[in-house]
């Protein structure tokens, strides 16, 4: 399983986590426990 960068919304905080883009999956921050957390799309190289 690949691994992509979130944010939280909430406090701001980046953090990495397993993600499959086949599962709806809902997060939390590991920081605040806010579940406004949103993928951070890599750019392109």
């Amino acid at each position: 399983m690949a691994e992509a960068k979130f944010k939280c919304l909430r406090c701001g905080h980046e953090f990495t986590a397993p993600y499959d883009p086949k599962v709806t999956e809902e997060r939390a921050c590991p920081k605040c426990h806010s579940n406004s957390v949103r993928r951070i799309k890599e750019e392109s190289k």
